[in-house]
């Protein structure tokens, strides 16, 4: 009896047996078009091996009750005589399209980024970031041998389009169990000019959604800038590689004494200004792309603000949730101890970021004082007796909203009485909920990973204080409303759907897309203040401007931070401690300067101040001309 579940041709004792089958199975439709041709498989059945063959980077998966059907039918139809096994082949091959059809699927589920669609009344599979097929291509060395060669034939055309880059790297984010929900979004309308500084980006960078995001935003904001002077397109080129990328090993211990392993990076993105300043972020999704996005926009941050510095990030893929403080210590004491090399108060000085607070910036500044030998200036974060300004933590909580007071003053309004919105729960937003307060906002909401918490009443001091409470117990936002009933927490949303006239994100990078955006429009939002970097997806931030929707940028409106860390550099700030009063006044003023350059720098290219992309694209403007400048005058380095 033959074996059909080896699959014909499987058995090299069989060879002989299915070469003729085959080749009557297969019959190749061969039409010439210039250099390239179009293949397709004609009448009869496909290949019954491809059926149990995984796809490329597909999961291995159980065959179908009706896969089973087909085969069992095979098997029948093998043992018939001779004449009756002709009769079988001569009747139309139905089983041809179930086949193909699901491969089909198969190819659209496997790769999220493809689809099938019709194309001259035949069913292809597009890609849906280059929007071509792969039915037409060039021969290649797989051979041609049906319809798994058509799939590695579109494979191979699609790996040679320029955009399609970013499905490849959907593919291997996949592999490596990281979600990735969109695909980067190239906007159409960029000029010529624009658009090849993007494409060599794309070239060299392709598997690195967020700087890439990044970088469209910013060259987005600088078309009117580069059209007036091709001079800045090398400018550009040079700032888009970062000065100096550091990747290494960190090896701890745990409680139990098991070993475990993460990644470090650094990421010393330009200094042409001054010694790096940036944060450090650990969390289980940091990455190389991570690290360079937030480098680069911490460099045209610290370039916008009063005091001139250069940028720099980084962190470590470790998750400090769940640890104890020993085996946190551990890990930093080992992080550091690689790091500190490359730091120094003229070099690179850490700041907290997402999962680095003060607990775990002693850790590792214990461990560079110990490894360099002396108290080298300060790291950001650590507690008010050892250095630096009083009201370090508060700086970029409380920079936002006098940002957002200032957007007001120039449209003779005041934050009193009016309804915000706040996303996160982390220090920034405490810190924006509390300055909000001392206003006379309403601020009503905080949000975390799992959902937000609403509170018609709006908080107040005691009420922060509650929520610092359960945050520091690592409990969930949700025992809130038991203690305060007019309030409610929201499991897997977000908080942009609440009335409001502000809102404040400060969650993490993308926390609105499209949809998000919408919602923001409907509850009223007249201003979005962004305490997170690059807070919205390139949809949501076209939504939001046809809607008028006014943005404060991050670089902007988020220099709090950097001015208490010039003040720390300075070493006779950092001989003694401000008092409340007086930093904040120095606060108010470095926040007020930094709006009132890049309502300047917006206004010189012809951006209407009141329109909604103009503090956006001043702000961005106005730090590349300060960095073009800088890097013009040092020379080719």
């Amino acid at each position: 009896m033959l074996n059909v579940s080896a699959g014909v041709g499987m058995n090299s004792s069989m060879d002989d047996m299915s070469l003729i089958p085959q080749a009557q199975r297969h019959h190749m439709v061969v039409r010439e078009i210039g250099e390239e041709i179009d293949l397709e498989i004609g009448p009869g059945d496909d290949d019954p091996s491809f059926g149990n063959t995984t796809l490329i980077g597909a999961p291995l998966r159980e065959s179908s009750a009706e896969e089973h059907g087909e085969t069992r039918q095979r098997g029948l139809i093998s043992q018939l005589p001779n004449d009756a096994q002709d009769m079988s082949k001569t009747q139309p091959g139905k089983r041809k399209k179930k086949v193909v059809k699901r491969w089909r699927d198969e190819w659209a589920d496997t790769y999220k980024w493809a689809y099938v669609d019709m194309k001259d009344g035949t069913a292809r599979i597009f890609c849906s970031v280059c929007r071509e097929y792969g039915r037409k291509h060039r021969r290649n060395p797989y051979g041609n041998e049906g319809s798994r060669n058509m799939q590695m034939s579109a494979l191979e055309e699609h790996n040679n389009s320029l955009l399609h880059k970013e499905a490849l790297r959907l593919q291997m984010a996949s592999k490596e169990k990281i979600i990735v929900d969109k695909p980067v979004h190239l906007k159409a309308v960029m000029s010529k000019t624009s658009g090849s500084i993007l494409e060599a980006t794309l070239k060299r960078d392709a598997n690195e959604v967020e700087f890439i995001q990044a970088v469209q935003e910013v060259v987005e904001a600088l078309e009117r800038v580069i059209a007036k002077n091709s001079l800045y397109i090398n400018i550009m080129e040079r700032l888009l590689e970062p000065e100096r990328m550091i990747v290494f090993r960190v090896s701890w211990l745990d409680d139990r004494g098991e070993t475990h392993v993460n990644r470090g990076f650094r990421v010393q993105f330009n200094q042409s200004m001054g010694p790096c300043r940036g944060g450090l972020r650990f969390h289980p999704l940091m990455n190389l792309s991570t690290a360079k996005f937030l480098g680069f926009e911490q460099t045209l941050k610290n370039a916008l603000s009063p005091y001139k510095l250069g940028g720099a990030a980084g962190g470590s893929d470790f998750d400090p949730k769940g640890k104890s403080d020993n085996e946190i210590m551990r890990f930093c004491q080992s992080f550091m101890s690689e790091m500190y090399r490359y730091l120094g108060p003229d070099k690179d000085l850490p700041s907290e970021e997402v999962g680095v607070g003060t607990r775990e910036m002693g850790y590792l500044f214990g461990q560079y004082r110990r490894l360099a030998g002396q108290f080298q200036g300060s790291f950001t974060g650590p507690r008010i007796f050892w250095s630096g300004s009083s009201l370090r933590p508060e700086a970029t909580g409380y920079g936002l909203v006098f940002f957002a007071q200032l957007m007001l003053a120039d449209m003779n309004k005041e934050l009193k009485g009016l309804r915000c919105v706040v996303s996160g729960s982390g220090k920034i937003a405490m810190h924006v909920l509390e300055k909000l307060i001392a206003y006379g906002a309403l601020p009503i909401s905080v949000s975390d990973s799992r959902g937000y918490l609403v509170d018609e009443d709006g908080f107040d001091y005691m009420k922060i204080s509650f929520l610092r409470d359960i945050k520091a117990q690592q409990r969930s936002l949700r025992d809130y409303s038991k203690t305060y009933s007019r309030s409610k927490y929201y499991d897997e949303a977000k908080p942009w759907n609440e009335q409001c006239d502000l809102a404040f994100a400060c969650a993490s990078q993308n926390e609105i897309d499209q949809s998000d955006a919408i919602q923001l429009v409907n509850s009223g939002c007249r201003i979005l203040v962004e305490g997170s970097n690059m807070p919205c997806t390139p949809e949501a931030v076209q939504v939001l401007r046809k809607a008028s929707v006014l943005i404060a940028p991050a670089m902007a409106a988020g220099a709090g931070g950097v001015v208490a860390g010039e003040l720390e550099l300075n070493h006779e700030c950092s001989l003694m401690h401000w008092s409340p009063e007086d930093f904040e006044s120095k606060l108010q003023e470095a926040m007020k300067q930094t709006y009132q350059r890049a309502i300047k720098a917006a206004t010189d290219f012809g951006y209407k101040k009141e329109s909604p992309e103009a503090l956006v694209h001043g702000a961005v403007i106005s730090a590349f001309l300060t960095i073009a400048q800088a890097m013009t005058d040092q020379g080719c380095v």
